[in-house]
């Protein structure tokens, strides 16, 4: 399966790392903005550096949903998986466009409720994971399968 690693850098780049065990086994490219953590991924690793985006820079998010379109183009992954934050978007909705399958994994610090990235990929995403039971109740949707480590 060829996957796309979506993520900021710090804890979300943190959460895919964790997720290590499942996708080291597959083909894999990732989607990340250059910050010190994610400088350190091994030379072996294909990395699509985009444009730094955080929360409401609505601006860079449309540019890298440009982006985003141009490198599903090229790498014509089987999954798009994110674990946020704000990179997520433009990626999921460029993946839906093209009929990709998409998963989300939402921060563990979101315990209640969803963070605006994952309040805007919800309705979107094939699969939507959360690390704690609690969101389960107000996000049927969802689905807790314990916490990424």
């Amino acid at each position: 399966m060829r996957l796309l690693l979506v993520c900021n850098p710090g804890g979300h780049f943190a959460t895919m790392m964790g997720l290590k065990r499942f996708w080291q086994s597959h083909h894999r490219q990732w989607v990340t903005y250059r910050k010190y953590d994610t400088e350190q991924l091994p030379g072996t690793e294909t990395v699509h550096w985009v444009m730094m985006q955080e929360a409401r820079m609505v601006l860079r998010a449309f540019l890298n949903f440009w982006r985003a379109l141009w490198i599903l183009l090229q790498v014509r992954p089987d999954a798009v998986i994110s674990t946020g934050a704000s990179l997520a978007v433009p990626f999921i909705v460029a993946a839906k466009l093209f009929g990709i399958h998409t998963v989300f994994i939402e921060s563990i610090s979101r315990s209640q409720q969803l963070s605006l990235s994952g309040r805007m990929v919800y309705n979107l995403a094939d699969e939507f994971y959360v690390q704690w039971p609690d969101c389960l109740e107000r996000y049927p949707k969802a689905q807790y399968r314990g916490i990424v480590a």
